[in-house]
C-alpha cells in the first residue's frame, strides 16, 4: 500500500531582497519492508523518522514544498525495482530513502542513477553499494558489512573467539557480511572452520545450527540480520549450544531485536551500531519524540534516515532545486556536517557516510534500568577504521 504525506511552503517567507522565496517542489519516497523480517528495524519507523526530518528542518518555512510516499518492497528486487521506476517516471520521486535488504538496494541504484535521482539508503549493508556498484547518485549513510566486521568481528576475536563457523544468509547482504568478517577474523589471528548459508527469509535453523555446533568452532557468526537473527539466536538457546560454551557473534542486531529477544537471552552479546538512543541528551531528546510518535525506541536505520533527509534538504535548499540529482549528491558531498545523532560526519567521493561506529554489549537483566536501557557502549570506533578506504574509480568528485 502507498502511503502519502504533504508538507505545504509557507508561500510569504521573505528572501533577504524582499522578494517572495522560490517554492521547490520535492517528493521522497520511503522504499522498505513493512511486513517482513525488516519491519521493525526500518519500516513504518523510517517513514516516521523521515517526517521528522522534515519537520525539524522547517521544509515549509524555508520555501519546499515536500510530499513523502511510502511503499513495501518486500525483500525482492524485482518488486522494488518496479516500485522505483513508477516512483521516478510517473509519481516525480526526486529520493528514495531506506531501502534495507541488500540485493534491493543495489538494484534501486542502478535505477536512479538512469532516472538521476538519490538514493539515501540508511537499512542495505553491501559495501558494493560505494565499492563494485557504486553510483554518483547513492548516499550510503548509516553502516555497512566493513564496519560491522571491523566492530565485532575484531572484538570477539581479540577476545579469544579464535575458531569460526558463519551462518549466512543467502543474498548479497550476507555473502558481503561474511566476506568482510572472514577478512578481519584472519587479519587478527582467527580461523575460519567452516560456513554454511540459509534462504532468506528462514523460519527453521536447526540444521544449520547443527552443522555449527559440530564444527569445532569457538565462535558462531551470524551473517543475517532481523528476523532470522532473532531466530537463530532463540534456536541456538533452545539446543542448548551457547550453554555447551559456544559463543554466538551477532554481526547484524538492531536494538528492536534485542528487546525482542530480552536481555535474559541477549545478555553478553557484542554488537557494532552506528546509533543508540541513549548515548547523549540530544539522543535521548529525539528518541523520546520518535517514541512518542511510533511507540518504540529507533534503531540506527531509522536515525540514518532521519539524518540522511536532514543533509538532503540541505543540499536542495543550498541548490534551489530537487531536479537534478547528481548535483545534490554532489552537494552533500562538500558538506561539513555536524549531525546531533551521528556527530561529525562527511560523505565521502563514493557516498559513503563517513562517521563514529560504536561497539556495544547487551547488559544483564539485572544492570537493566527499563526495557530499553539494554546496551552498554564499550569502545568507539572512528569511521577512517570503521570503513573501507575509498577505490579511485568510485570518487565521483573527481569526475
Amino acid at each position: 500500500m502507498l502511503k502519502r504525506i504533504a508538507f505545504g511552503s509557507a508561500i510569504g517567507a521573505l528572501a533577504a531582497g524582499g522578494a517572495l522565496a522560490q517554492d521547490i517542489d520535492v517528493t521522497l519516497g520511503v522504499l522498505n519492508d513493512r511486513s517482513g523480517v525488516y519491519a521493525d528495524l526500518s519500516g513504518e519507523g523510517s517513514v516516521v523518522a523521515t517526517r521528522m526530518a522534515v519537520e525539524d528542518f522547517d521544509a515549509a518555512g524555508k520555501g519546499l514544498n515536500v510530499e513523502i510516499i511510502s511503499a513495501d518492497h518486500q525483500n525482492k528486487p524485482d518488486i522494488g525495482s518496479n516500485i522505483a521506476r513508477q516512483w521516478y517516471d510517473v509519481d516525480g520521486v526526486n529520493a528514495i530513502i531506506d531501502v534495507p535488504t541488500s540485493s534491493v538496494a543495489l538494484a534501486v541504484a542502478d535505477i536512479t542513477a538512469e532516472k538521476n535521482g538519490v538514493l539515501l539508503d540508511s537499512g542495505a549493508g553491501s559495501t558494493a553499494l560505494t565499492r563494485e556498484q557504486c553510483q554518483p547518485n547513492t548516499v550510503h549513510w548509516t553502516y555497512d558489512t566493513a564496519a560491522l566486521a571491523n566492530g565485532t568481528g575484531g572484538a570477539v576475536t581479540n577476545a579469544g573467539g579464535e575458531k569460526w563457523f558463519f551462518l549466512t544468509a543467502d543474498y548479497a547482504f550476507g555473502h558481503s557480511l561474511e566476506e568482510n568478517t572472514m577478512a578481519v577474523v584472519k587479519e587478527n589471528g582467527g580461523e575460519v572452520v567452516g560456513n554454511v548459508r540459509h534462504p532468506f527469509p528462514s523460519q527453521d535453523f536447526s540444521s544449520f545450527l547443527l552443522q555449527a555446533q559440530g564444527s569445532g568452532a569457538d565462535v558462531i557468526g551470524l551473517a543475517n540480520a532481523g528476523g532470522d537473527t532473532v531466530n537463530a539466536i532463540k534456536q541456538a538457546s533452545e539446543f542448548g549450544i551457547t550453554q555447551a560454551g559456544q559463543k554466538l557473534a551477532a554481526l547484524l542486531m538492531f536494538v528492536t531485536d534485542v528487546h525482542s529477544l530480552g536481555a535474559e537471552t541477549a545478555q553478553g552479546l557484542n554488537l557494532t551500531e552506528a546509533f543508540y538512543w541513549d548515548q547523549n541528551d540530544a539522543t535521548r531528546d529525539w528518541s523520546a519524540r520518535f517514541e512518542e510518535a511510533h511507540g518504540a525506541k529507533p534503531t540506527m536505520v531509522h536515525a540514518g534516515a532521519y539524518s540522511a533527509t536532514l543533509a538532503y534538504l540541505a543540499a536542495v535548499e543550498a541548490l534551489g532545486s530537487a531536479e537534478d540529482g547528481a548535483a545534490i549528491v554532489a552537494k552533500m558531498k562538500e558538506a561539513d556536517i555536524d549531525d546531533a545523532l551521528f556527530g561529525k560526519t562527511k560523505v565521502r567521493g563514493d557516498g559513503r557516510a563517513i562517521h563514529d561506529m560504536y561497539l556495544f554489549q547487551v547488559k544483564a537483566p539485572g544492570d537493566s534500568t527499563g526495557e530499553w536501557d539494554l546496551y552498554e557502549q564499550i569502545s568507539t570506533i572512528s569511521g577512517e577504521d570503521a570503513f573501507l578506504p575509498m577505490l579511485d574509480e568510485c570518487d565521483f568528485t573527481k569526475k
